[in-house]
């Protein structure tokens, strides 16, 4: 066996000379796709695809994609980010359909772009969810935002590995939006047992809700939490959370697009 020189790479792989940054989509029940499942999702479809991905150095090199805010399992998304480093120039539409037809349906990868400053990391301080809450009055789901809009402070208690953390959702919250539910379907790509009924027009509404990023994230569920702390709303029913955009925020309060003024866009319709 050879030997390794002293200050040699175990493994020396070719550089990075080029990076591609992608947004993609989590739909239907691939929402319950931990960020691990994904990540191993797309280790294979990189090497299905035979996209020149660059690898770490060292005795157990690992292909470079860095990941940025991914949704919780459980909730469906439209604007997931990573990027890749490649050891060669691609055009960034060709890599985006050769991903998306190596991924499971359900992963659709919808806009690419080069990486350019800032890091990505730097483009994203904010998030836009849409919330359905379904088997409540709409009425009531509208007292308790306001309730909790009304508030400075709203601190829920989260329980993970490490502990149970408090975390102040009121701080977070940019906006919160009441709407009807104008469609049949969950925005998920599942059936709707809801609509159709008597009551669908008004026991069940959307929450649109931007959340700006703090430490720890603050996620749906517990905005969810907030609600039920300041108004005890509970939903006899799971509510279906989708994340629609990341990005900066803008004076407005909408979101900058993090993947630049112009991305490569082939956006696939959900349920397509």
């Amino acid at each position: 066996m050879a030997r390794v020189r002293a200050g040699e790479a175990a493994n020396p792989a070719p550089p990075t000379v080029q990076k591609v940054r992608l947004r993609f989509a989590k739909r239907g029940r691939l929402r319950f796709l931990s960020h691990r499942d994904v990540a191993r999702s797309f280790e294979r479809a990189v090497r299905r695809a035979g996209v020149p991905v660059a690898h770490s150095h060292g005795f157990s090199p690992h292909p470079r994609l860095s990941w940025v805010g991914a949704a919780p399992t459980g909730a469906a998304s439209e604007a997931e980010f990573v990027e890749l480093g490649l050891t060669r120039e691609v055009d960034p539409e060709s890599l985006r359909a050769a991903l998306d037809a190596a991924l499971p349906d359900g992963l659709d990868v919808l806009d690419a772009a080069v990486a350019t400053a800032p890091a990505l990391a730097d483009r994203i301080d904010a998030g836009r969810w849409r919330l359905e809450v379904r088997g409540v009055p709409r009425a009531e789901v509208e007292a308790a935002v306001a309730a909790l809009l009304a508030r400075e402070t709203v601190v829920v208690t989260r329980v993970t590995p490490s502990g149970r953390k408090e975390i102040d959702v009121r701080a977070a919250l940019v906006a919160v939006v009441v709407e009807p539910v104008a469609d049949a379907g969950t925005g998920d790509g599942t059936p709707d047992a809801v609509a159709g009924s008597p009551d669908a027009a008004t026991d069940c509404a959307i929450l649109t809700v931007v959340v700006r990023q703090t430490t720890p994230t603050v996620r749906p569920d517990d905005v969810l939490g907030a609600l039920n702390v300041v108004a005890d709303l509970t939903p006899p029913v799971p509510v279906t959370a989708t994340r629609l955009a990341q990005g900066l925020l803008d004076d407005g309060g909408g979101l900058v697009d993090p993947l630049g003024a112009a991305p490569v866009t082939r956006s696939r319709p959900a349920g397509s």
